[in-house]
């Protein structure tokens, strides 16, 4: 095992959508990985993730993160918070433009202290990395060592995130005497859904493990989580044959782009928020849990038990209060 943080609320429960699963009057009970219990303010995947790639960080002697993501990224959120539990400085690169009242993930990425650089969508997608390293390279000649964490916290060293979480899903099964046919997840930079599928071949979970992309196509998830499996086996020698590892994606719910949601999205995040007291956002979970749903009942997901891993976000559903306003004035 790699050096780890003790930095999220775990083990996290696995409970029954039964409710849910009545209202909708599906086959499959549908269950869910509470990964939006890892903490309060640090609440969702990224942290499991963070767990691993900190301590690394820490053992390189690191003073100071660079990382990067949307204006409104929940992996930016918990880094800008656990880099001030930490004592690490912080700084991140947003892709979009900075808002006159910081809301949402923003809002606590300014309430960390974190110092934030903001770049246009398309700067921001054609010089990434050179921003990384720039920002790198004038930490250095001011005396101090950054290290730098991709989007998502998605390489070889945060799959450790998910392999624990499957380890704890394997647990879960067996306190619960089940073998969920499926486990879904949203997937936006890979990583989760690379320690997942991993995890569940590790840990004969016995589960197909697939990612409803919430951004890209099924073409650049296949190759991101092959991606994120080869650099773990790299850089940790674990011998895994690569050949053997199944990577799933449902496409075709990314809807009109990442981070917009069409009205159905909104129609679940209610639904469950309703049902089950459930709270989802429109950037990963929402559309997630629609994709999940909406196979489910044209019969492409077929089992006894279903396992959704909720991997939070609610802090995204407050930028958006307007259409989820809508479509429940709408509704009514």
């Amino acid at each position: 095992m790699p050096p780890r943080l003790a930095l999220a609320q775990l083990p996290t429960p696995l409970q029954p959508l039964d409710r849910l699963s009545e209202s909708l009057n599906l086959g499959p009970r549908l269950w869910v990985k509470r990964d939006d219990l890892t903490g309060s303010m640090l609440t969702g995947n990224k942290v499991r993730k963070l767990e691993f790639t900190l301590a690394q960080a820490l053992e390189e002697g690191a003073d100071t993160i660079i990382t990067c993501g949307g204006v409104q990224s929940n992996h930016c959120r918990a880094t800008a918070l656990l880099c001030a539990q930490l004592g690490l400085r912080c700084h991140l690169i947003l892709r979009g433009e900075p808002a006159a009242c910081p809301d949402g993930n923003l809002m606590l990425d300014v309430l960390a202290g974190a110092h934030i650089d903001f770049y246009p969508a398309r700067e921001y997608q054609s010089r990434l990395s050179a921003l990384l390293e720039q920002a790198r390279s004038d930490y250095a000649r001011a005396g101090r060592h950054a290290f730098i964490i991709p989007t998502g916290a998605s390489d070889g060293i945060g799959v450790w995130g998910y392999l624990n979480a499957a380890r704890e899903l394997a647990q879960d099964f067996i306190a619960l005497n089940m073998t969920p046919e499926h486990i879904i997840c949203a997937t936006g930079s890979g990583g989760t859904q690379a320690g997942l599928t991993l995890g569940n071949q590790l840990y004969g979970l016995g589960s197909t493990v697939w990612g409803v992309n919430v951004c890209d196509d099924e073409a650049w998830f296949l190759n991101k989580v092959r991606a994120d499996v080869t650099d773990w086996n790299s850089r940790y020698q674990a011998g895994y044959d690569l050949q053997s590892l199944d990577t799933r994606v449902i496409d075709g719910y990314v809807g009109p782009g990442y981070a917009i949601a069409e009205a159905p999205v909104f129609h679940a995040i209610a639904l469950l928020a309703r049902t089950e007291g459930l709270i989802l956002d429109p950037v990963y979970t929402g559309k997630a849990f629609h994709g999940m749903i909406e196979e489910i009942r044209a019969g492409r997901l077929v089992g006894e038990n279903i396992v959704f891993v909720h991997t939070g976000g609610s802090f995204g559903l407050f930028p958006q209060r307007e259409q989820l306003a809508g479509i429940l004035s709408h509704a009514e």
